[in-house]
């Protein structure tokens, strides 16, 4: 099927009025291509999403790459320069959220066709053939779920097993209050691995990033089980969140996830998230953060059997010296050596 553009993506570019903010720099720490060949093109790109067709419609070609990787999830910000046809087929493995930075792109995702720009995203399902053309200049933050991660995160929020398969809407609208914050989000964690807060080990911080990435894809995008989030989502009891407290002081050193208080307590971790929101405006992670930071200090600051830097960290949980020294500065206005 050859699609015919039939001047749809400089009409959609008209349309759109507010252009995202341009953030030239997202992820350019992280290069991995940046090339006018054809075939290294579809190698690389290849090489991070899938085995995929590239074609050039018009224009010369110039692809720049910038990727960072976790371990269930990537982030990446992706030109061609030209106009070029991309054919994926089927993702079988990972969801992609598609947000274009500039210019405008049209996908057919099995029946339906998206025509995309900065006022409308697009998230490809891994069980539905696509297609896509995008237009010369069009640049895009692409966000790489994997699927198995994904469907983790949904069984928890739900406190249960999902009944099939997870199928987003297609269309990513910005015109929506859940696009818009579904858009900051991932803005928020593209510019947070820009500037080396994200990414930089694979410790707490990160994989409760991976989480919470997964999670507002579920809760901003109109799903097949978006009506059993929207149920499945109440505050907790006050026993439960009691039960949440005792976890974590009981296993302030251990390396505990959400998932783990949620299933002390005894509740999904999305419930866990609005309990924790509500009682002290912060989330579970946050709370066990701050607790550990607190439970640090007062090693070092008492005058009998007063501990080193490295023992008080370890014993409260942390394992990255550089990373608990940042984050002692920015609750207590001092690093851990001049308590």
């Amino acid at each position: 099927m050859k699609l015919e553009m039939m001047g749809g993506v400089a009409q959609h570019r008209a349309m759109d009025q507010a252009p995202m903010p341009p953030d030239t720099d997202l992820l350019a720490g992280f290069p991995i291509l940046r090339t006018d060949d054809l075939s290294e093109a579809r190698a690389v790109v290849g090489r991070a999403f899938c085995d995929h067709r590239l074609d050039i419609r018009a224009g010369r070609l110039d692809v720049r790459h910038d990727h960072v990787g976790g371990a269930a999830l990537s982030l990446n910000v992706l030109g061609y320069g030209a106009e070029v046809d991309i054919n994926p087929g089927l993702l079988q493995r990972f969801y992609l959220l598609q947000l274009p930075l500039a210019g405008a792109a049209r996908i057919v995702h099995r029946s339906e066709t998206v025509e995309a720009g900065v006022a409308m995203g697009t998230i490809l399902n891994p069980d539905r053939d696509t297609r896509m053309v995008w237009g010369e200049g069009c640049r895009k933050l692409l966000l790489q779920v994997d699927k198995a991660h994904l469907e983790r995160v949904a069984e928890d929020m739900l406190g249960g097993p999902l009944p099939g398969a997870v199928r987003f809407d297609p269309r990513v609208d910005m015109g929506r209050a859940g696009g818009q914050q579904l858009r900051a989000r991932v803005l928020s964690a593209a510019r947070a691995a820009s500037d080396g807060s994200l990414w930089r080990d694979s410790g707490l911080n990160e994989a409760w990033a991976e989480r919470e990435l997964a999670a507002a894809l579920l809760e901003n995008q109109p799903s097949n089980i978006s009506h059993m989030l929207w149920r499945a989502r109440r505050t907790p009891t006050g026993r439960e969140m009691r039960r949440a407290l005792a976890f974590i002081h009981d296993h302030l050193a251990d390396p505990i996830r959400v998932e783990d208080i949620a299933r002390a307590a005894g509740v999904n971790a999305r419930s866990l998230q609005l309990g924790f929101k509500a009682a002290f405006g912060c989330s579970p992670m946050r709370y066990l953060r701050d607790v550990r930071l607190d439970a640090a200090r007062y090693r070092l600051m008492r005058r009998q059997g007063r501990e080193s830097v490295t023992d008080a960290a370890f014993a409260c949980g942390f394992t990255h010296l550089g990373r608990f020294s940042q984050d002692y500065r920015a609750r207590f206005g001092h690093s851990p050596s001049a308590a």
